[in-house]
């Protein structure tokens, strides 16, 4: 079960960076303002918070692979615990998504099914 939640885990990471990349470095690019249903001229106007959004995905997804590395490494609780606070927050991000907008269904899918496996299978694992 752990190595099954740190591959989702890893995944979760993954989709966090892609998410990075088009908040902070993309925003403006037309295909980013297509995913995010916005014009260009509200792209230009939120680009400073979207960049800041961005780097939370960042920041988020290395608590998490730096958790995945560590586990291996003598040092499993640590790294369960990063890999849990990193997925936990991502999870919390996507139900918060839902919540306060349900026309982003989809967008908090795709940013919380990957932690809410890895949360599931990494709390498992650590119990059995």
């Amino acid at each position: 079960m752990f190595v099954i939640g740190s591959v989702f885990a890893g995944l979760a990471a993954l989709i966090h960076v892609y998410i990075f990349v088009l908040e902070s470095v993309r925003w403006t690019h037309p295909s980013t303002r297509r995913v995010f249903g916005t014009s260009a001229e509200d792209a230009q106007v939120t680009k400073p918070l979207a960049f800041n959004q961005g780097f939370y995905n960042l920041f988020l997804a290395i608590i998490v692979v730096v958790g995945i590395v560590l586990a291996p490494l003598g040092s499993h609780h640590v790294g369960l615990a990063l890999m849990l606070a990193g997925t936990g927050s991502m999870l919390a991000a996507a139900l918060v998504l839902i919540l306060s907008d349900r026309t982003k269904a989809r967008a908090a899918t795709v940013q919380g099914l990957f932690p809410l496996l890895a949360v599931a299978l990494l709390v498992v694992g650590a119990l059995v």
